[in-house]
């Protein structure tokens, strides 16, 4: 949804798409932007743009919900949610590409976090942990119902993944509404698809680089030129390769897991989510994603 609201005449999305301004409460690797840096990063914005950015561990900080109330009272709210379980396979796989995550098996990864979350078994280096644990941030039941508190039901407007796969002209029709602005044609983004790094270790160097090198980055990313280029070379290190098959048995024990939320999310939207328990659930083409 970054890439279709940012093509908008409308909107102003800025370059560094993850920013993650609001949330105290989640481990930064780097210190973070204060107001002024922030607010710089819509400083191109026309006075006739809606203005947004797009940081996913939003969803599940307990305390961004609240922040961004208080720093803006009049905004609002898309939350874009998948299947769980797929989206812990595929954080799993996103977090190896970008070199933040060394425990290549899933299961592995998993059984960790409990050590992780006490600041154990972390890959060398990193303090930015919290998309590493990945059932809390598959907890989207409990995460929506925070939202709604906090913002009430007007403000927010739940997406589904396979919704927009199946009908991604209706869907953002629908999201254009809720942000009152004109229907935008386009065609659906194609997907880059999995890929793994050329060179792991030059991969944590461009996502991580050591030292003071790390603050001068992370500071340089907030500019379009620099995220461009940092984009480039990650891309430039990148190759296509299949993400690791989810073994049928970790997917029923992990939806086991994850039942009582779903059910709770499925009260709160009203949408039956029966799909996402299911034993074998089929794979949504990428051309048809954004």
């Amino acid at each position: 949804m970054y890439e279709f609201l940012r093509a908008h005449q409308q909107v102003f999305m800025p370059a560094n798409k993850e920013p993650h301004y609001f949330g105290r409460d989640l481990r930064r690797q780097h210190a973070p932007m204060d107001e002024r840096e922030y607010l710089d990063m819509f400083s191109a914005a026309r006075p006739d743009q809606r203005i947004g950015e797009a940081s996913p561990l939003y969803l599940s900080s307990h305390s961004a919900a609240e922040e961004i109330r208080s720093f803006a009272p009049g905004a609002q709210i898309v939350i874009m949610l998948r299947d769980p379980v797929d989206m812990m396979h595929s954080l799993h796989w996103h977090n190896i590409f970008h070199g933040v995550e060394d425990i290549r098996d899933f299961a592995e990864a998993l059984r960790a976090e409990p050590d992780r979350r006490e600041g154990r078994r972390l890959p060398p280096g990193l303090h930015a942990t919290d998309a590493l644990l990945y059932r809390e941030v598959a907890h989207f039941g409990q995460h929506v119902e925070r939202y709604l508190r906090v913002f009430g039901r007007d403000r927010i407007h739940v997406m589904l993944y396979q919704d927009l796969a199946c009908d991604f002209a209706g869907e953002t029709a629908r999201l254009c509404e809720f942000l009152g602005i004109e229907p935008h044609a386009t065609e659906p983004y194609v997907l880059n698809g999995s890929r793994v790094p050329r060179q792991p270790w030059l991969q944590r160097w461009i996502v991580r680089p050591p030292g003071v090198f790390g603050s001068a980055v992370a500071r340089a990313r907030r500019y379009p030129l620099a995220h461009r280029l940092r984009a480039a070379l990650l891309s430039l290190n990148s190759r296509k390769a299949a993400r690791p098959t989810l073994p049928a048995s970790l997917r029923q024990e992990l939806a086991a897991e994850l039942a009582p939320d779903v059910a709770l999310l499925e009260e709160l939207i009203g949408r039956d989510l029966g799909a996402w328990m299911a034993p074998a659930h089929p794979s949504i083409p990428a051309a048809a994603s954004a």
